[in-house]
């Protein structure tokens, strides 16, 4: 009898953080999502008007309501669709690959912090859609780096060390911040 190997990362790829059905991809929705998602990035998500989003996405109102009901639903489709980038390029899950990952990622010019960091400090109540997507991104996330570690207590403490190198790349120095994280992980 084979045994069931519980977070795998072969059983987690592909994995659904949101409650929203698939979706018909057409030109115009991948428009949206794409210019919905820098603008939620580098300017937030409540701060952004859905007539800001269909202005930059030269989209009618009919049109963005038409793919997502809500802005709402753009939100999450925003935040599944960066989970799966992360998912797609984290291809070195060890210690050393993840630890080279968040260096690599807090140093690119265009890092604005974590989208999921960010969207949960826009939204207060942990029932809310938003911070339910944010919580399943994180639990996958814990699962991959516990699978590195083989420990949860490693795991909890380099997410942690993670999300403190995101903040702290963000609002200073990023190549301080790699350095700082580098050091606090244990790595040479």
């Amino acid at each position: 009898m084979a045994a069931i190997v519980k977070n795998d990362r072969s059983i987690l790829l592909g994995v659904q953080i949101t409650t929203l059905p698939l979706a018909k991809t057409s030109e115009a929705r991948e428009r949206l999502l794409r210019t919905a998602s820098g603008i939620f990035y580098t300017e937030g998500i409540n701060s952004t008007g859905v007539d800001h989003i269909v202005s930059a996405a030269n989209v009618t109102r009919a049109t963005f309501y038409r793919h997502f009901p809500s802005k709402t639903d753009l939100v999450l489709a925003y935040l599944q669709a960066a989970h799966d980038a992360i998912d797609a390029h984290l291809t070195d899950t060890t210690v050393e690959g993840l630890t080279a990952d968040v260096c690599t990622q807090i140093q690119r010019p265009e890092f604005r912090g974590c989208a999921f960091i960010c969207a949960a400090a826009e939204f207060e109540d942990p029932e809310h859609p938003v911070r339910r997507a944010v919580a399943a991104h994180r639990e996958w996330y814990l699962g991959v780096v516990r699978d590195a570690f083989g420990s949860d207590d490693a795991a909890r403490h380099f997410v942690m060390l993670r999300d403190g190198a995101f903040v702290g790349a963000d609002l200073g120095d990023p190549e301080l911040a790699a350095r700082t994280f580098l050091r606090a992980a244990g790595a040479p």
